[in-house]
Parts: C-alpha cells; sequence; structure tokens
C-alpha cells in the first residue's frame, strides 16, 4: 500500500462539470481520468457519485492507492467502465468524519490483503479533491498541528523521567512515538482523552482487530503484553485526571484486547483515582461481554461506557466479532445496564457502506436506541480490507438509504441522541443530559 501526496501531474480542469474518476499508476502517482464521472461502493454496488454525495477533502486527509483493484468509473450513459492498467484510488480521513461510500474497483487478483485502513471513494470536483463522507463531530483535538512530534518528544522524555518504574507509561511512549496515536500523545501532554491500556487478552476474534490479526493481514500497532498494576494505572491516570482540560481517560484501546477481562483490577484502579480526585470522566470502551463487571466498576467510579458493535443484528455481529463465551444478548444487557445504572452510554458504531445504511440494519438500530436509550451514536469508520467484510458478514435486506441520509434519521427520529465520533468531556455529558431531560419534560 503506497501513500502519495497531491500530484503535480493531476490536470487542473475537468471535461466534465461532474466528479471525476481519479486513478493511480504503479508508482502512486494520482491523475484524473475526465472520460468518467467516479464511482463509489454501497454493499457490493457500485454506482455514479454526484456533487451532493461529496466534500472536500478534509485537511490531513492521505490518499492510497489499491494495488490489487483496478478503479471503475462511469460514461455519460451511466454504465460502468473498468480502467485497465491503472488502480483504485481511495482516501483515509481524520477523525469526525464518517465516509459514506467506498472507492469502486473490481479486484482483479486476490492479493494483497489490504492494511486496517478505512477506505473511502473519493473524486476530483471544479479543481480540488472531494471525499464521500460526512462530517460528523469536529474537535480540534484532531488537528495535526498539535501532534508535532518535535513538540511532544520532549515532554515524553520528561513524563518518563518522572515516572521511570511506570511500564504503562513507558508503552504508550511507544503508541506515542512510533505508532503517532493522538490518544497517547495526550497524556504526555496533559490534555484531553488519554489511553489506560490494561489487557493483553480478548474474548472476541475481530474480523478488523487492530492489535491482533490471525492470517496474512498485520495488525495495525503492538498489543500491550502485561496486565499493569492498579498502582500504575493510577499513576498514570490522577495527574491527567486533576490538571488536564477536558480530562477523560479511557481504559479499552487500539493496543489492547478486552479490558473487562480485566475487571478486579481495572475497578481496584477507579477506586484509587476517585479516592484522589472527583475531576474528569473514566471511561471504558468495551465489547460490553459482562453486564455485572460494567456494574462493578460503575461502583467504584465508572462515569462514562462506549459500547462497540458493527451491527445491532445478532447474525451480522456475531460474524464479524466471532466472540468467545459470550453472545450479543450479552452485549445487549450490557448496554442496558450501563444506561439503567446511569453511565453516559455510547455504542460504537462500527460504519459500512451498504451494510449500516441499509433498510433491515436501519430499523434494527432504530430499534435499539428506542429500547435501551442511549446517550450517543459515534458514527466510526469500520477499518479494513472490504472484500473481507462483503465476504465474511451477510449483507442486510432492503435498499440503502445512504449513510448521509441515515444520520438524518437518527437525528430526527432521536432528537436528543448525540451523534458523534468522540468520547465527551464532563462538561459535553452534562450538557447531553440537560437536553435530554428538557426534552422528556
Amino acid at each position: 500500500m503506497t501513500k502519495t501526496e497531491t500530484n503535480k501531474k493531476t490536470k487542473q480542469k475537468s471535461v466534465e462539470d461532474r466528479p471525476v474518476l481519479l486513478v493511480a499508476d504503479q508508482e502512486g502517482e494520482i491523475y484524473d481520468e475526465p472520460r468518467y464521472v467516479a464511482g463509489g461502493m454501497s454493499g457490493g454496488d457500485f454506482l455514479p457519485l454526484s456533487a451532493e454525495d461529496l466534500i472536500p477533502l478534509p485537511e490531513g486527509s492521505k490518499f492510497f492507492f489499491i494495488p490489487k483493484g483496478r478503479p471503475i468509473g462511469f460514461n455519460k450513459k451511466g454504465g460502468a467502465v473498468v480502467v485497465d492498467g491503472a488502480y483504485a484510488v481511495s482516501a483515509f480521513l481524520p477523525p469526525g468524519y464518517t465516509r459514506t461510500y467506498l472507492p469502486a474497483y473490481y479486484e482483479f487478483q486476490p492479493d494483497p490483503l489490504l492494511p486496517l485502513w478505512s477506505y473511502t471513494a473519493v473524486a476530483w470536483y471544479k479543481g480540488a479533491f472531494y471525499a464521500a463522507a460526512v462530517q460528523v463531530a469536529w474537535m480540534k483535538k484532531a488537528d495535526l498541528r498539535l501532534h508535532d512530534d518535535d513538540v511532544i518528544g520532549p515532554l515524553v522524555k520528561k513524563k518518563l523521567a518522572a515516572y521511570p518504574k511506570n511500564r504503562l507509561l513507558k508503552h504508550l511512549e511507544k503508541c506515542a512515538m512510533f505508532y503517532h496515536c493522538f490518544a497517547a500523545k495526550n497524556i504526555f501532554v496533559g490534555r484531553w482523552e488519554a489511553p489506560l491500556p490494561s489487557s493483553p487478552s480478548c474474548n472476541a476474534r475481530c474480523i478488523g482487530c487492530l492489535s491482533l490479526q490471525e492470517g496474512e493481514c498485520p495488525s495495525s500497532q503492538d498489543r500491550i503484553q502485561f496486565v499493569p498494576t492498579p498502582e500504575e494505572i493510577a499513576e498514570a491516570a490522577i495527574p491527567h485526571l486533576k490538571k488536564a482540560e477536558d480530562a477523560i481517560v479511557s481504559f479499552g484501546q487500539g493496543c489492547e484486547g478486552e479490558p473487562l477481562i480485566q475487571a478486579k483490577t481495572l475497578v481496584k484502579a477507579v477506586k484509587l483515582m476517585r479516592e484522589a480526585t472527583p475531576r474528569g470522566v473514566v471511561n471504558l470502551n468495551t465489547n460490553g461481554f459482562s453486564p455485572d463487571r460494567i456494574k462493578a466498576m460503575h461502583d467504584a467510579g465508572l462515569d462514562s461506557i462506549r459500547i462497540s458493535m458493527n451491527s445491532a443484528d445478532r447474525e451480522r455481529y456475531h460474524e464479524y466479532y466471532r466472540p468467545k463465551g459470550y453472545t450479543f444478548e450479552d452485549v445487549m444487557d450490557s448496554v442496558k445496564t450501563a444506561k439503567k445504572i446511569g453511565l453516559f452510554t455510547s455504542i460504537n458504531y462500527l460504519i459500512f457502506p451498504g451494510y449500516t445504511d441499509r433498510e433491515e440494519e436501519v430499523e434494527k438500530i432504530k430499534t435499539l436506541i428506542a429500547d435501551t436509550g442511549i446517550d450517543q451514536v459515534q458514527m466510526r469508520n469500520l477499518s479494513l480490507d472490504p472484500s473481507l467484510y462483503l465476504h465474511a458478514v451477510q449483507r442486510p435486506k432492503g435498499r440503502a438509504v445512504g449513510v448521509r441520509n441515515l444520520v438524518g434519521i437518527l437525528k430526527e427520529e432521536f432528537p436528543s441522541l448525540v451523534i458523534g465520533y468522540f468520547n465527551l468531556p464532563a462538561t459535553d455529558i452534562k450538557t447531553s443530559r440537560k437536553k435530554a431531560a428538557l426534552m422528556k419534560s
């Protein structure tokens, strides 16, 4: 997979007044193909993209070409055309943007298996790059200029010198400086949401697991290899909770397994945090396999929870997560329990265009929201090779209404529901709860 910057050879004018197909050569150079309208993919179906489907390519996006995929464009009559001798182009978007279409391409060979990125359809339109996406949230925290390694590097060294025996902070140094994880950088800078990875094991075998993969697809980062002590976790978390702007500390990161497996350790750590300070938000990102363990963490001082799912349908959930020792019904019990005991409850809804927005799935997520009263849906892009998902998970029934339309449907039918992308700090949680209470009264 090759990344490329904006190419000087890209033509500045198109012969069409419609979004134009982008293609790449084998060196990763990007060109427009003005004979064809840009295409997108929705659940395995191909369609031409219109200007209404697109937004200007967000700052901080990265281009990729797909070495096993020939680009698919559309001629003036609307016929799909495979462009031989070229490679499909896609973009990876910064946080806060949910893709609405996958790149349209014909897979002319099965290999290589694509790395764990979220591939987004792109086009050339009126002299600029565009992407098939909708912005669901904005935070200054995703601004690349705030994560400069040259600025943050000395702060990492200073923090490690202050806590030389803390293995958790040492692990997060690699996350911050080698994998360039924004959240890991936050704990060294002392701002916003900071990660507390704690579990080297997991009870799911997700197709798109970021830290442990079966087969040829490499994981995005190394998983933590030890369980930190409650004291190590609290030592890293307490200064952050006490002083950081919009302070959040979160269990359940891309560089670990399932944090609830280590619930006894986490309960002790949360108690230590809350004995030291009531400030900030203690958050848990989880697959939600155990309502009882969630309740124990709440009793220790947990404030919010984000439970991940690719689908509100049992079969599609199991096909993707491949859970070991728990079921979709356990996850639903956890969602209901979390909301009932007063946790700010979010769903980490992994979006895959043509599946998430298909009529059967739309009805199921609407039912879940209505039945549980969750506070937020985080519209996060599902990161994996599209062909893996298409072959492993059954497609929902009905037509695809469009991801952009799905966002609109949820906003209209659940006006107090937060449609977002990020875990919320205490002030935003308070505002959300006030809004929900006013709407009920």
